[in-house]
């Protein structure tokens, strides 16, 4: 009766969709007919959250590129850090990703920056070393 990786990982859809509802970003995406897409993560697991202990979500823009959006998320129960996600996350049209300079204008931000922190940066630099396709030994 705890909750699974699975079900972490939708309730963290849920928060991102929270988030471009409160920020405005859900209304530009109606208006451009655009989509959202993760393009990648990193999770983390620390704590059990059991079948209804009330939990605290919490979730974050930390940085931004040219191309993608980075959000950090996460889950707590009694002030306790449960788990903890980093996603790269962009935005779509007619399935190419559209370049975050072009989502800020449109936003109405043109001149937002978030460069991302160090330790998303180094992410960002490892995975870029992970060989597409996958290599199978």
């Amino acid at each position: 009766m705890e909750m699974n990786n699975g079900r972490h990982l939708t309730l963290y859809d849920l928060g991102r969709f929270d988030l471009a509802v409160k920020t405005g970003l859900w209304r530009t995406l109606e208006e451009e007919k655009w989509g959202l897409v993760v393009a990648g993560s990193s999770v983390r697991f620390r704590k059990r959250i059991f079948a209804f202990q009330k939990v605290i979500m919490k979730t974050q823009l930390i940085g931004v590129d040219h191309r993608w959006f980075y959000i950090q998320q996460s889950m707590e129960v009694n002030g306790e850090p449960c788990s903890t996600a980093l996603f790269r996350t962009g935005v779509t049209e007619k399935g190419r990703t559209v370049l975050s300079d072009r989502v800020s204008k449109a936003m109405g931000h043109p001149d937002f920056s978030l460069p991302p922190p160090a330790w998303v940066q180094a992410w960002i630099d490892a995975d870029n070393t992970r060989p597409w396709p996958p290599e199978y030994l």
